[in-house]
């Protein structure tokens, strides 16, 4: 997989699961930027974060999709593909560069996993997430049956 090392799968936060699949469709729960236990990256961009930050922290938050997509899909050996993505992003109110930190979860997303990595995708700016958090990813996906 493109020579990434993957984070451990983060736990989830309330009462849900990590990821559900249902009749080979899965959805994959919101991924925050969190590493090594800790959310990076709270508050928004354009506001108390830059764009640089916001970059850093979808990048963080695209690895544990891939990581809870990875245990969700037998290490990929069952991955039929990403079908779409929702990016969320806390940002101020005159943030209007969405879709360029998207495009690096996106990106991030087809070096991982080639074709199986396409998708379509929403960038979604908000007012405030979980947390504080900057960045809230959801990415469903199918499974080869």
């Amino acid at each position: 997989m493109a020579g990434l090392l993957l984070p451990e799968a983060s736990k989830v936060l309330g009462n849900y699961q990590p990821y559900v699949i249902r009749n080979g469709i899965g959805v994959i729960s919101g991924q925050f930027p969190i590493q090594g236990g800790k959310l990076l990256y709270q508050g928004k961009i354009g506001e108390e974060l830059s764009i640089s930050d916001a970059k850093h922290a979808i990048e963080i938050a695209t690895l544990n999709v891939l990581s809870q997509l990875s245990n969700a899909s037998n290490g990929f050996a069952d991955l039929d593909g990403i079908l779409r993505m929702d990016a969320y992003i806390a940002s101020g109110h005159s943030f209007d560069q969405h879709a360029e930190v998207v495009d690096v979860a996106s990106n991030l997303l087809m070096a991982a996993l080639g074709n199986k990595g396409c998708h379509a995708r929403s960038a979604i700016g908000v007012p405030q997430l979980p947390l504080n958090s900057s960045i809230e990813l959801v990415v469903s996906f199918s499974i080869i049956p």
